[in-house]
C-alpha cells in the first residue's frame, strides 16, 4: 500500500500564545459578512506583520476560531475571534498595529491572551439596542407586553438546511422600551440558543403576535455578548478571566 502524500518542506511552527480578540462593526462595515472579514483581516495580519500560526497540510490556512458573528446589515461593538501566535506579542501592540491595518468601520477594541474556558462557550447571551424611528415609546411597549404574555411566539426563517421554525420566547431574557429622541428604543437581551434568535425574528415576532409594522428599517446595534449573570439580570465581559490572568504577577511574558 502507498503511504500516504505529505507536504513538502517543514511542518508549520507551532502555536506559543493565543490571542482573544473584541472589535467593532461601524457604520458601512455593518454590511460586511463574516467571510469579508476574515478576507479583511488575514490581509490586516499580513499588513501588521503579526506571526500567525498557520494550519498543517497541502492548504494550510491561518489558526483562526471566530464566535458569535452578527447577522450582516447589523452594527455591533462586540465581534470577538482567536487567533494563534508563534512567537509572544505584547497584546496592546498586536491592537494598535491590527487597527490601523483594518478598513475604517472595523475597530480593533480589546487583545487579551486567552486563558480558561472556550471562548464560544463564554458568548451565552447578547444585548442589542433596537432603535424604531417614528415610532412612540408606548405603542412599542404594548406590543412587547403582547409578545410577552403569548403561550409562544414561533417565527419561520430561511436556513442552509430549508426553513425552520422555532419559538423565540425561551431566550427572550429582557426586552425593555425607553424613548428616544424622535424614536422608540428597545434593549433587547436574548439568550444564545440553537438556532440562535435574532433581533429580526423578534421583529418578525411582534408583527405576528402584536400586528405592530415598524414605519421604517430600524437601527439594530449590539452592545455585548458574553456569560449571563442571572444576579444582575446582564450580559458580562467574556474576557473579564483573561484580563485577571493578565494582569496578575509573574504571568506576563
Amino acid at each position: 500500500m502507498a503511504s500516504p502524500r505529505t507536504p513538502d518542506g517543514p511542518p508549520p511552527a507551532p502555536p506559543v500564545q493565543r490571542l482573544r480578540i473584541r472589535y467593532a462593526r461601524r457604520g458601512r462595515m455593518r454590511f460586511s459578512s463574516t467571510r469579508d472579514f476574515a478576507r479583511a483581516l488575514e490581509r490586516a495580519l499580513r499588513r501588521a506583520e503579526v506571526p500567525m500560526a498557520f494550519s498543517a497540510g497541502f492548504h494550510p490556512h491561518p489558526r483562526i476560531s471566530y464566535a458569535g458573528g452578527a447577522p450582516t446589515g447589523m452594527l455591533s461593538e462586540a465581534e470577538y475571534f482567536e487567533i494563534a501566535l508563534t512567537r509572544q506579542c505584547d497584546p496592546e501592540r498586536v491592537r494598535a498595529d491590527l487597527d490601523s491595518a483594518l478598513p475604517e468601520g472595523l475597530d480593533i477594541l480589546d487583545v487579551v491572551p486567552a486563558s480558561g474556558s472556550s471562548l464560544n462557550d463564554l458568548l451565552e447571551a447578547s444585548e442589542w439596542e433596537v432603535a424604531f424611528p417614528g415610532v412612540g415609546a408606548d405603542d412599542l411597549a404594548d406590543a412587547i407586553r403582547m409578545v410577552r404574555a403569548a403561550d409562544t411566539a414561533p417565527v419561520t426563517r430561511l436556513f442552509k438546511t430549508g426553513e425552520k421554525t422555532f419559538d423565540i420566547l425561551p431566550a427572550l431574557l429582557r426586552a425593555e422600551v425607553r424613548a428616544g429622541e424622535g424614536c422608540a428604543i428597545m434593549a433587547l437581551v436574548v439568550r444564545h440558543a440553537t438556532p440562535a434568535v435574532r433581533p429580526d425574528d423578534v421583529l418578525t415576532a411582534l408583527r405576528q403576535v402584536a400586528r405592530f409594522e415598524a414605519p421604517s428599517t430600524p437601527r439594530v446595534v449590539r452592545l455585548a455578548q458574553g456569560p449571563w449573570d442571572p444576579d444582575a439580570a446582564q450580559v458580562t465581559d467574556p474576557l473579564a478571566a483573561d484580563k485577571i490572568a493578565a494582569a496578575a504577577p509573574g504571568d506576563a511574558p
